[in-house]
């Protein structure tokens, strides 16, 4: 399967466009949002687990990062609550098992560098915040590898930001109220995919926004 697979391509997917799919387990369904390969493939989604469902044990051959949507998100290693972030490198393995409250996760597969070894569980809800580069902005860095650059950026109300290229692209999840730019507005659930060289100028309204953003690796 290939889905908003080349790269080169600016993608925006709003709730609006959600299409969920049932994944090969019982109570687990997926929204896609680009796809290279079948059941193993480099993908990123946002994967929503019934209360009680579970996921065979399997081996990251690629890497996994997640960060957790809604509820609770399991494994034999411990709880994730809402807000936690999470990167299991290569050669990692786990069996999800989801309790009462269910979970839905943002999800990318086969996207790990061989080099980067780091695994990391982050509860974002017990992270510092540090100044943006603009007035009405804060960032909590989450990982760093090489190019790639991963972080929760919170726009306060009627913040703008300068003009900027986005070298190495930009990929954006839009987790809270609405993000803008001159394309056009992105609420809560949007995701944004920006190729390499891309422009534009981000700012939000009356409601702000909060973000997660990984830019340099695509």
């Amino acid at each position: 399967m290939h889905l908003n697979a080349d790269f080169q391509q600016r993608v925006v997917i709003r709730p609006q466009d959600y299409h969920w799919v049932d994944s090969p387990m019982p109570g687990v369904k997926r929204m896609m949002l680009d796809r290279r390969g079948d059941e193993v493939a480099r993908a990123t989604s946002i994967v929503r687990y019934e209360p009680h469902s579970e996921f065979s044990a399997h081996t990251h051959s690629g890497g996994e990062e997640f960060l957790v949507l809604e509820g609770v998100f399991s494994d034999e290693h411990q709880d994730y609550e809402k807000g936690c972030y999470v990167r299991n490198p290569i050669g990692t393995s786990h069996q999800p098992r989801i309790g009462k409250e269910g979970a839905t996760i943002f999800v990318k597969l086969h996207q790990f560098d061989q080099a980067d070894l780091e695994q990391k569980v982050i509860s974002t809800a017990q992270q510092s915040w540090y100044p943006g580069l603009v007035e009405g902005l804060r960032v909590m860095p989450l990982h760093d590898f090489e190019s790639e650059h991963v972080a929760l950026v919170e726009w306060a109300p009627n913040t703008k930001f300068n003009r900027h290229r986005h070298w190495g692209g930009e990929e954006i999840l839009v987790l809270e109220g609405t993000f803008y730019d001159e394309h056009g507005a992105y609420p809560a659930g949007s995701w944004i995919r920006s190729p390499h060289l891309s422009e534009h100028s981000p700012y939000t309204r009356e409601d702000g926004a909060l973000i997660y953003v990984k830019t340099g690796h695509l």
